[in-house]
């Protein structure tokens, strides 16, 4: 498993440089694909720790909130339904594209990106703990989240072998979902 897991991530950092071979490191051959697919969701516990490095860092800029353990409890289960629901999703979109066949592919792909968007964004929040200038400090932040996205974007198009505009409505689909369930998991508290 660890090499699998290496192998993998090796590609999602080369498909972070634009280098489009990440892909083969990541795709299965088709009798493997769900497998390797299924697996691929061990992301969600490689990222765990860059999540709750993100609060800690929120915290240590903002002070630590009055309900955090509930705040934290909440967001938690935020980024379980975000990512298990975009998957969800883009599954059902995937085949409305004509791409159900590319879809474990791209799943298997956009979960290990995913481990590469998060450490590009503790990167970037530790500026904010060097004490930066904040315009230095604003613009990491900007191009991680930049990157981030540009990352997600290209992969995205890749692995489902469709054009730009088809995956920049993906990833904004991603964004807008974290968005609703940050403010629906925000005002619950």
């Amino acid at each position: 498993m660890t090499a699998r897991l290496g192998t993998a991530l090796h590609g999602a950092f080369l498909l972070a440089r634009g280098r489009a071979d990440g892909l083969l490191l990541i795709a299965a051959p088709p009798e493997a694909e769900m497998a390797v697919a299924a697996r691929s969701f061990w992301a969600i516990a490689v990222c765990l720790p860059a999540f709750l490095c993100l609060h800690l860092l929120d915290w240590a800029e903002e002070g630590l909130p009055p309900d955090a353990a509930e705040g934290l409890i909440r967001d938690l289960l935020g980024y379980v339904i975000g990512w298990v629901g975009f998957a969800l999703l883009s599954h059902r979109l995937a085949g409305t594209m004509g791409r159900a066949a590319l879809w474990p592919r791209f799943i298997a792909v956009w979960n290990w990106c995913n481990v590469v968007q998060y450490l590009m964004l503790v990167t970037a929040g530790l500026a904010s703990l060097v004490e930066l200038p904040d315009l230095l400090s604003q613009t990491v932040w900007l191009v991680a989240t930049g990157w981030a996205l540009w990352l997600e974007w290209y992969a995205t198009g890749l692995a489902l072998a469709i054009p730009g505009g088809p995956a920049l409505a993906l990833v904004g689909l991603d964004f807008a979902l974290g968005l609703f369930l940050a403010g629906v998991m925000g005002s619950a508290g």
